[in-house]
């Protein structure tokens, strides 16, 4: 095709049947387009309106009579006959699949990065790098309540609850945990995670720990340019099997103070970095009719090779010379095989798994969350993030679906702390120790503990003494609280850091955010020294230091 016959394709009226005809099913990979498209297609756009300058207006109109041609040749005016603002970059399904060149071929959304793929003489895939599952359990648990207690404090400090004696020796933890307490040689215990910087609430100490910084705090539901974890990993680890890289299984939801403000961007990185959303409260892997999301349903071979094959007819050979552009089509062809695949569609089968284990999981939001997490592992998503929502109790519904941790009491209308609410200690730790236990047991059965990081936290702990109100509870307290790091070369029994006889403050090895994604990007072969963000630029992952000592 003539190169300007391709470019008035793209430029001036890509309405061909075949985009009205695209079932609803097959637009999934569109969301979240926003970031990426601007970022993508100005280049695109602005090379194709070149070209179709170089055509006569006379042949552009005995092409398509229809078009509008003197509004057809600047990027801005291309976007304005589709309807599109460049400061409200907001796509429909019919624009977006204009845009992104029939639609499941684009790649400008959410955590679709994708790396060279490595295959063995027979030509399947090789077992993905090493890969990250981070528990994050929304709201911060009580540290004084769970891993780190204080049993000679005052029963106003210590809580109802008594620690138990583990398999590592001097190592102690909830008396509810008695499946963890047999796991402990496998994991270590941090008791000395710290914020240092002024915290206010949830929103600003989530921004801290997932994008490993304290100096800056970021504002309630703004959004600014630093990048979270699962991001830097897509970025410097893209999976070779899977064309989804960084995954977060059921969002955080609600008012933005719950919510880190960049939870849905990938900051600097782009778009494309950020994670793909699997689940919500409505819809999750415990429910008999839980749906993966759009970007894995299944599609027709023959109809998607038709749209591939019209695209490079499309496609003129001098948008190659553009070096953006010439990257957006190699990751193009690299999705097609990906998508072509089963294995990433499978993971989402739960039915596959055998029902004993399954159940050995918890057939609860949790426990089935953190078995998905294990089989998108598998399949080669790098980062998965998981939302520690246990699930709400069948006679307590209130309270958003994504914050179980966020044990107030009585003063925030969430019932009693140490209950069995779905907002009580009494509910929702028991089936953290099964889920988790679960998971570690799993992981080390299936060879996988080695090649998989696996983090589990709050954004921050509770204050270490009981509120008075009733039904009791606690308030958020950033200044000290606990974490679980294993597998990929972290060595398992060990308690690293030490707080106070109340828990109050961390009084030896204190661990700031930094260094706690420095130990993420160390065990997982990143280095931290010298990043490049999507313009090129050197940036520094975070100013922390990986802690050593926490390696075998």
């Amino acid at each position: 095709m003539p190169r300007g016959w391709s470019a008035l394709f793209w430029c001036l009226c890509f309405r061909v049947s075949v985009l009205d005809t695209v079932p609803q099913g097959e637009v999934g990979i569109l969301v979240g387009i926003r970031e990426t498209a601007e970022y993508t297609y100005r280049a695109k756009f602005r090379v194709l309106c070149f070209e179709a300058k170089q055509t006569s207006i006379r042949s552009a109109q005995r092409f398509c009579p229809t078009c509008d041609l003197t509004q057809a040749f600047s990027f801005k005016s291309t976007l304005s006959v589709w309807g599109l603002r460049m400061n409200e970059f907001q796509l429909n399904r019919r624009q977006a699949l204009i845009a992104s060149g029939l639609g499941t071929m684009s790649l400008g959304m959410p955590g679709v990065v994708m790396g060279a793929d490595k295959v063995d003489a027979s030509g399947k895939a090789v077992a993905a790098e090493k890969s990250c599952i981070f528990v994050l359990l929304c709201g911060g648990p009580s540290h004084v309540d769970t891993w780190d207690m204080k049993p000679e404090a005052p029963l106003d400090y210590r809580g109802p609850y008594q620690p138990i004696a583990t398999k590592v020796p001097g190592m102690q933890i909830n008396e509810m945990h008695t499946h963890l307490a047999k796991l402990t040689d496998h994991f270590t215990l941090i008791n000395s995670m710290s914020h240092p910087g002024s915290i206010s609430n949830h929103f600003d100490a989530m921004h801290n720990l997932l994008s490993g910084q304290s100096e800056k705090r970021v504002q309630q539901g703004v959004s600014d340019e630093k990048p979270y974890l699962g991001s830097f990993v897509a970025k410097h680890k893209p999976s070779t099997r899977n064309f989804v890289s960084n995954a977060w299984l059921i969002k955080c939801v609600g008012p933005p103070v719950f919510c880190a403000p960049n939870i849905g961007l990938g900051g600097y990185l782009g778009s494309a970095y950020a994670p793909v959303f699997v689940g919500s409260e409505t819809n999750h892997p415990a429910m008999p009719d839980f749906k993966p999301p759009q970007i894995y349903d299944t599609y027709d071979e023959k109809r998607f090779g038709d749209r591939k094959w019209l695209l490079s007819r499309l496609d003129s050979s001098r948008l190659d010379r553009d070096k953006q552009v010439k990257d957006w089509s190699d990751l193009r062809e690299k999705t097609y095989d990906a998508m072509t695949r089963s294995e990433g569609r499978l993971a989402f089968d739960l039915t596959r798994e055998p029902i004993e284990v399954r159940e050995r999981y918890g057939m609860h939001p949790l426990g089935q969350n953190l078995l998905l997490a294990r089989r998108m592992v598998e399949a080669g998503v790098r980062f998965v993030t998981v939302n520690g929502w246990t699930g709400q109790a069948e006679h307590d519904k209130a309270g958003p679906p994504s914050s179980s941790w966020d044990m107030h009491g009585g003063n925030m209308g969430m019932g009693n702390a140490f209950g069995n609410g779905s907002y009580g200690m009494g509910f929702c730790l028991p089936r953290l120790d099964q889920a988790l236990s679960a998971l570690i047991s799993d992981l080390k059965e299936r060879g996988l503990l080695d090649n998989t990081l696996l983090v589990v936290t709050g954004e921050f702990g509770r204050t270490p003494y009981v509120l008075k109100q009733d039904p009791p509870g606690r308030q958020h307290w950033p200044q000290c609280f606990s974490s679980i790091i294993a597998g990929a070369g972290i060595a398992g029994g060990q308690v690293y850091g030490k707080s106070n006889k109340y828990g109050e403050h961390p009084t030896s090895k204190p661990v700031r955010p930094e260094e706690l994604a420095a130990t993420i990007y160390h065990a997982l072969d990143i280095p931290i020294n010298d990043p490049l963000d999507a313009s090129g630029i050197s940036r520094s992952l975070t100013t922390g230091k990986p802690i050593m000592e926490l390696f075998g």
